[in-house]
Parts: C-alpha cells; structure tokens; sequence
C-alpha cells in the first residue's frame, strides 16, 4: 500500500531540507479532518483530542481543520456541530440522514468514503475506539489507502507527508510510518493519547451539507435493539483524575482489595497491568497499557507494577506517577515522579490509613482555616 517504515522521525533541521513536489495526483487533497464520533447521543471526548491534535497540523499545513458529523437530524447531531467549532474546527462537513442513526458499517463507510471522494482531504484521523477502528480500516480499504493505527505522535513533515508514530514490536520500538503513495493520510489515535485543548465560545461557523442517500435495503447490518455490556461503571477509567492501579506484585486476587479501598478513599478509580487479565484477577477494561487503556490522571498510584514499556505507554501522559515497588531496579522508577521502594501489601493499608486522616472532616477544617 506504499509505506515505508523507521525507528524515529527525523530531527525537525533535517526535515527542513526535505521539501519536494508532491505528485500530481495529490495536488487536489488538501485539508486536516477529524472524524466526529457520535454514538447514541454522545460525542466520544476522543474527537475532542484529535481536533486540538488536528488544529497543530493544519497550522503546520497552513490548511483548514474540519469535523467530519455523521448523523440522524435532530438535536444530537446539531449539538455535536456546535462542540466541533467550539474545539476550533474551521468548518464542518454534516451528513444528515436517519440511516446513521445508529453506528452500522455499511453506511458510514459509503458515507465517509462519498465525502472524502467529493472534497480530498490530505489527511483524516479517527479515534481508535471499538467504532473508530472498525470504520477506518473499512474506509481505508475501500479507498485504497493506507492506514496507520493506535498513534501515540503525529506530525508533518516539510512535504506535506503525515509522520504517524506508533509502537512496534511488542511496545518496544517506536516506529514512524509514512503513507507515500496514496491519500487521504489515514490515521487512528487511541484516547487519552492527545492532550485534550481548551474549549471555547466559538460560534458555529460554516457548515458543508452532503447530500447523500442510501436505501435500508442496501444495508444487510440490521439494529434490533441496544443492550448495555454491563460495564458502563468502568467506562470513565481513561478520563478519572485520580488512577490507583495494581500489578503482580500485589501477591494475590484478593490483595486487589487494597488498591479499590485507596481508589475509593481518594476519590479515584483503579485497574491493572497486564499480567493481572491475563491470570483472570480483573476484567480486560480495567487494564492499562499499550493493549488496554491509556490514561492521562492528574495522579497515578502504581503499586506493584514493574513499569515494562507496554505499561508506560498507557500511563506516561500523567501529571504526577507515583510508583510503589519492592525493587529499586524497576522500570518504572526511570518514569514515575515519586518512587517508594516498599512491599505494595504493607505500604497501601498505611497509605490509605494516612489519606482517611487527612482528608477527615476535622483535618479539612484545619486546611481551610
């Protein structure tokens, strides 16, 4: 599909002296966009972060940001148009139509795929959620393009070509890939990879309507009904400003119980590493890392937890890491902010213990006095 792949991008003073002609056939594609992913009236705060991701390339391009609204008519889609320019997007590209009601293959992708094919933008990003990926590998192949998934670093080089960087190699290389030969650039970032940008009060500004339709007919997917997974408790891991998390060193599945009584405590949630699901200790969606969930807290406790790269690349967005581990040699001692060398088990009880007391009424009384 015409990609080429390295360790690392290039030092911006050398991408400088790497500008060329793009080829003809690509002369026509111009513009950032960002897929808006609106899913039974919610916009995914992932779209968020890839507009604030989306408007540093465009600048870079000197090109437009614009949202990419796939939606039924009506106020949910409309709201989601507003927040789009409220996030800085120069213009809005709105597909209204009662198909899409409901995320279904098919018809999002004919829709997508019918607007990049009419307005060519050099660059389209998603989110890597469960909807964003199943969409953009779909697109991609109907386009013919390449596709680089799971992002943790975008940026342009002096050509114009989107340098998309993701892990490899089981996390333990970067690697820079770069589509040569095709557009749109095709990108999927996973949330809370991207810092989230400020909001504003930017009013709505222009709108592009695409008039497409499609028969049910056509679409073989059929939406019988909707039923919760059960795990809606969960889903704000990624986007909880306090994050306890517990490894293998916490010894036992019931010594989990210290780091939810922490969490609890503080006001903050918990997960895992890895070995953790994978001896059956906790659910897959309490896992964090490069396989499970990445997560920008303003404090990470990780207790227990050795810190190999697949573990980093899910927690190293956060403001303050604090690392709890027997081993002074641990990894995660080269990136956490503070590190205790201590036995997780005995350490988290007096940790606890130590919070309830401060943050006692009576304490919080004395701090605000």
């Amino acid at each position: 599909m015409g990609t080429r792949k390295r360790e690392a991008p290039p030092p911006a003073q050398a991408r400088a002296g790497m500008k060329k002609e793009l080829p003809e056939q690509f002369r026509d594609y111009r513009h950032v966009w960002v897929f808006i992913e609106l899913e039974r009236g919610q916009v995914h705060p992932v779209s968020f972060e890839l507009l604030g991701e989306g408007r540093r390339l465009a600048d870079q391009l000197g090109v437009q940001l614009a949202a990419i609204i796939l939606g039924p008519p009506g106020e949910t889609t409309w709201h989601a148009v507003a927040e789009a320019f409220a996030y800085d997007a120069d213009l809005v590209y709105l597909v209204e139509e009662p198909l899409l009601t409901d995320y279904r293959n098919e018809p999002f992708t004919k829709a997508l795929t019918d607007l990049v094919a009419a307005y060519k933008p050099e660059i389209l990003l998603l989110g890597a959620t469960t909807l964003g990926r199943d969409l953009a590998g779909s697109v991609a192949t109907t386009l013919l393009t390449g596709l680089t998934a799971d992002c943790t670093g975008l940026d342009v080089d002096a050509d114009g070509s989107l340098a998309a960087t993701r892990p490899t190699f089981g996390g333990s290389l970067l690697c820079t890939i770069y589509t040569l030969n095709c557009r749109p650039q095709m990108a999927t970032v996973r949330p809370r990879v991207m810092r989230m940008p400020q909001r504003s009060n930017k009013p709505i500004g222009r709108i592009i309507r695409h008039d497409w339709r499609m028969c049910e007919e056509e679409i073989v997917t059929k939406v019988v009904d909707f039923l919760s997974d059960g795990r809606s408790e969960n889903a704000n891991l990624a986007y909880a400003d306090v994050v306890v998390a517990g490894g293998l060193g916490l010894g036992t599945a019931e010594n989990l119980r210290l780091i939810k009584d922490l969490a609890r405590t503080i006001g903050g949630d918990y997960g895992c590493s890895r070995p953790l699901v994978q001896k059956g200790w906790m659910a897959a969606d309490r896992q964090i890392g490069q396989t499970g969930k990445t997560i920008r807290p303003k404090l990470y406790i990780a207790a227990g937890i050795s810190g190999a790269v697949q573990h980093r690349v899910g927690v190293e967005g956060a403001d303050l890491i604090v690392a709890i581990n027997t081993d002074p040699t641990a990894p995660i001692f080269d990136f956490a902010h503070l590190g205790v060398v201590a036995d997780a088990v005995s350490f988290l009880p007096a940790l606890t213990d130590a919070f309830i007391r401060r943050l006692a009424p009576a304490n919080r009384l004395k701090l605000v006095n």
